[in-house]
């Protein structure tokens, strides 16, 4: 308690001193972990007591729970819905569902929102709170919010101001140190019938949270790393790609390289960014709607539009750890059984695209959960402002690491009917979070060939 007294008093002392830099006031820091939790989101429930009041997350695994499992087992499994949403109900539910909910309940007769009792069981490791504390004085963006600088390893604005700010914290979300695991992605055509796009292992890792890391993240430094290596179908087995971003994607861009069977040598690959459509998704995705969003922001602006009350995935540990791709992939979305919503809070952001800017999508409205920072769910309009594709994550907390976990999605086209899952674990063995930082050479384009190669 002493050492994060000290902390504070020296964070203060920059916020008094450096004035320039502060980015919210002394008072409305001090906030954190009294009014709010210690990474900003609102401490209380809501009125009428469908939110609950943050406790200190999820502290304790559930029982049953076996130390070093790599399919954590759902504490909320024997719950029932307290809520079932169907299309009848949309205009009495509208101001708690996003656009995209709204299209599939509408098109869809067996589409369906079960509501379960919301649980907030996100918290974090002391380190992450105290560098989050830290943060809020001295943190700021850059190059018009593209950019960020005074950043220690934690959530650059627990108290933002812009949806720079918001998206930022996003990008930068705690999910431990990295994970590996094999992952099943299908597509499911508007004929109902679903064909595996992808078997990979995948590697996500986050250098910036490495616990021997001090100091402020620096614009050369990478701070996400991902490899993915493909194994099925037999025409893309083989595949690899690898990808760094960077904290000012203006000063250093994304790099990537990919590995191709077919031609023996790795390549760089400048077009794994942005609306460059990805192939495994066969059409229904961007390179930049994976986890919701991910890259550069220097296409749009980012409006925030301020914070309210919505249904979201949550909670969904059947999904993502057990569900066999069949139980999943139903014809026109995902089978509603499988999926557990809840009544959260969320920052909702506007990304309006940018004059003189390319992009495939006019508008992105952005919803990110409080507690965890992370980006839950989007929808997406095309040129003529219409309603195009959305995108869901279906988090998890890993309460055996304490970071959430929301790299399982979905992407729906409504355009041609058709729709993504991504990260469909329960066919395998399951995930396996990092307890050291691979040295860059894993993540390097060296590394990648002899990864590939089948």
């Amino acid at each position: 308690m002493q050492y994060l007294k000290s902390l504070i008093a020296a964070a203060l002392s920059i916020a008094f001193t450096s004035t320039a830099l502060a980015a919210v006031t002394a008072q409305e820091a001090q906030q954190l972990g009294k009014n709010l939790t210690p990474t900003g989101a609102e401490k209380a429930g809501n009125a009428d007591g469908t939110i609950p009041e943050w406790t200190g997350g999820l502290t304790t695994p559930p029982a049953g729970f076996q130390e070093n499992s790599l399919k954590l087992i759902d504490p909320y499994g024997s719950e029932k819905p307290r809520l079932s949403i169907t299309s009848k109900d949309i205009a009495a539910n509208a101001d708690k569902l996003t656009e995209g909910t709204k299209q599939l309940l509408r098109r869809y007769p067996t589409m369906r929102v079960d509501v379960y009792p919301t649980h907030r069981p996100i918290h974090f490791p002391l380190r992450i709170i105290e560098n989050t504390k830290k943060n809020a004085f001295v943190s700021k963006t850059t190059d018009g919010g593209e950019g960020i600088e005074n950043v220690m390893p934690g959530y650059p604005f627990p108290i933002p101001k812009t949806g720079y700010e918001v998206m930022w914290n996003h990008l930068l979300n705690y999910r431990g140190l990295g994970w590996s695991a094999r992952f099943d992605s299908y597509n499911v055509g508007s004929d109902g019938k679903a064909w595996l796009a992808t078997t990979g292992d995948a590697t996500y890792a986050w250098p910036m949270y490495d616990p021997k890391k001090t100091g402020f993240l620096k614009e050369t430094e990478s701070h996400w790393k991902v490899k993915v290596v493909y194994v099925a179908p037999a025409r893309r087995a083989g595949e690899a790609f690898v990808v760094w971003d960077y904290p000012n994607a203006l000063k250093q861009v994304r790099r990537a390289w990919q590995y191709l069977p077919g031609q023996r040598r790795v390549k760089l690959a400048p077009e794994i960014a942005y609306d460059t459509p990805n192939p495994q998704t066969a059409g229904t995705a961007t390179y930049d709607d994976a986890s919701v969003f991910n890259g550069a922001m220097d296409r749009f602006d980012f409006k925030l539009v301020g914070k309210k009350e919505m249904y979201i995935p949550y909670d969904n540990y059947k999904y993502t750890y057990f569900a066999l791709p069949a139980e999943v992939t139903k014809p026109g979305h995902i089978n509603p059984d499988m999926v557990r919503w809840e009544l959260h809070r969320v920052w909702v952001v506007e990304a309006t695209l940018k004059p003189g800017k390319r992009h495939i999508y006019s508008k992105r409205v952005f919803y990110i959960d409080e507690d965890s920072w992370a980006a839950v769910a989007s929808d997406q309009y095309d040129a003529r402002g219409q309603l195009y594709r959305s995108t869901f994550s279906f988090s998890t907390f890993s309460y055996d690491v304490m970071a959430p976990f929301f790299d399982s999605f979905a992407n729906y086209d409504f355009i041609s009917g058709t729709y993504n899952v991504n990260g469909l674990y329960g066919a395998h063995e399951g995930i396996k979070h990092m307890t050291e930082m691979p040295g860059d050479a894993f993540f390097s384009p060296e590394a990648l060939a002899g990864a590939g190669v089948r």
